[in-house]
């Protein structure tokens, strides 16, 4: 999540719907959402201003105007209609997508302003715009997911005036990331993808058509790398504060040499207006994902069958590990390839094949680029001991949401003082629910909330709230003053500890 005084939404670069799909704030009288991308061609190092081994060391370049010129014919408007019936799901009139329902939100432009409705012959018929940039010489051009996804026309305008159909070959939701191609492309002006990942500090140039006001370029540095803005278990976005708005969805970021080192996809602004902060996909992200959908019109990504979270300071402790690094198995997936191969439920992964993972985000991205089928070797922390697990990958299935459905007014709780709530016994005697939580208490500190099931307490199972009594003075009388729970939430299962008692 990301936080401000203010609030935020992030906003997509065109969620293509005259509704503004996902973007809720549309600003009074902007013109049609005509998003011209400046592009690029074959680019060739060493373009005037600076030599390109030097361009990012011997500080700020004197212009950017030649590398402009260069990248300028391969950025492409990506412009698509679609019927009200086929619109995207997160921006769909009456979804409820408000920018206080997320922090983080895709941003875009719809044809017209906000005043713009559609005649009644029109009303079922939306049409919205976005950018992207060609990547090879026969006319494949990259854009965003949110911008062609459930369209059912799609055309491109070039930096020279030319409108071209196209055709979706294959989009990713999970990445943000679309594959296009112009019917009938030949000798196109494109661009490259950058071989070495940007450095925070680097500069970064943006091109654009923000607000449907024409081309624009700008020039910032990169902020930071590997933000999670919250839009994916693979966030891994490059943070720039290169001016990026409404409309510049789909679009490259480039480096000095005129490569593209990112994809626009999101931004923060309190106002749909860029505050300096914007998200690319990162140029080694969009490379694997556009080779899949090329080859096979779809990513496939392993898939261990695992439920992971972050371990932190206090887990760390509670696990007798040297350090919060590595990933908590919170569950293991039913007759999953995980469970298959032996792996448990508070087992830590601390590598795969070798490389040491950092969090489980990292874990989450390193599984998913390796292909299904394939064997990993995982180093495990099992309650002290190392061992050595190999999993043989399947393929991630489609996604799926965990959610816990109980009625917890019909409960009688048992107060639990120690944890601050109350919890009641279920029903085969499979964990406690917890059926009240005292707004200032300690569970109330560390995230339990109503409906939350605990399922073990410092490594024992719970059926009652007598033994959840019991764990908790065990542990108490063993000199620990935090315990370990293991909760089944309406976010999946997880790990968390709670303090019991100070010396």
């Amino acid at each position: 999540m990301i936080d401000a005084p203010v609030q935020l939404s992030i906003r997509t670069a065109n969620r293509r719907s005259g509704i503004g799909a996902l973007c809720i704030t549309v600003p009074v009288g902007l013109v049609a959402f005509a998003t011209v991308l400046f592009s690029s061609q074959h680019v060739a190092p060493g373009w005037g201003f600076a030599p390109a081994a030097n361009a990012q060391t011997a500080g700020r370049p004197g212009s950017f105007a030649e590398v402009v010129e260069r990248v300028k014919p391969a950025v492409i408007s990506v412009r698509v209609k679609f019927v009200t019936g086929k619109q995207p799901r997160d921006g769909a009139p009456g979804s409820g997508d408000k920018p206080s329902d997320r922090s983080s939100r895709r941003f875009g432009l719809p044809d017209g302003g906000a005043d713009d409705a559609p005649s009644p012959r029109d009303r079922n018929l939306l049409t919205g715009q976005g950018s992207g940039f060609f990547i090879s010489a026969d006319g494949y051009a990259v854009t965003n997911f949110h911008v062609v996804d459930k369209t059912n026309f799609v055309e491109v305008t070039t930096d020279d005036g030319r409108v071209l159909a196209a055709k979706v070959i294959g989009a990713d939701e999970r990445s943000d990331v679309a594959l296009i191609k112009i019917e009938g492309g030949n000798d196109l002006p494109f661009v490259r993808f950058a071989d070495v990942s940007p450095r925070i500090g680097d500069w970064v140039i943006a091109v654009g058509n923000p607000f449907g006001l024409g081309g624009s370029v700008t020039a910032g540095i990169v902020s930071a790398r590997g933000r999670d803005i919250g839009a994916g278990p693979y966030d891994d976005f490059i943070q720039i504060d290169a001016a990026v708005n409404r409309g510049n969805s789909g679009g490259p970021t480039f480096d000095v040499d005129g490569n593209v080192i990112g994809v626009n996809t999101a931004i923060v602004s309190p106002t749909g207006g860029s505050v300096g902060i914007a998200f690319a996909i990162p140029a080694e992200t969009v490379k694997a994902v556009v080779a899949q959908l090329k080859d096979k019109g779809k990513v496939t990504r392993g898939w261990i069958g695992v439920q992971i979270q972050d371990i932190t300071r206090d887990i760390a402790q509670e696990l007798g590990l040297p350090g919060a690094r590595g990933t908590l198995v919170a569950e293991p997936e039913a007759n999953g390839p995980a469970a298959k191969a032996g792996i448990e439920a508070g087992d830590v992964i601390t590598a795969i094949d070798g490389k040491g993972v950092g969090d489980s985000r990292e874990a989450a991205r390193t599984i998913s680029t390796l292909p299904p089928g394939s064997a990993v070797n995982l180093s495990v922390t099992r309650r002290g001991e190392q061992k050595s697990i190999t999993v043989t990958l399947g393929s991630l299935p489609e996604q799926r949401e965990a959610s816990v459905n109980l009625n917890v007014s019909k409960l009688k709780g048992t107060s639990v003082p120690k944890l601050g709530a109350s919890v009641a016994s279920q029903s085969g005697g499979t964990g406690v629910v917890v059926t009240d939580v005292d707004p200032d208490g300690i569970a109330a500190d560390q995230g339990l909330r109503t409906g939350d099931v605990i399922l073990q307490a410092a490594g024992r199972k719970v059926g009652s709230s007598g033994d959840l009594r019991s764990a908790l003075e065990a542990a108490l009388k063993a000199g620990n003053h935090t315990v370990l729970l293991r909760v089944k939430s309406r976010d999946g299962l997880k790990y968390i500890t709670v303090p019991v008692g100070r010396g």
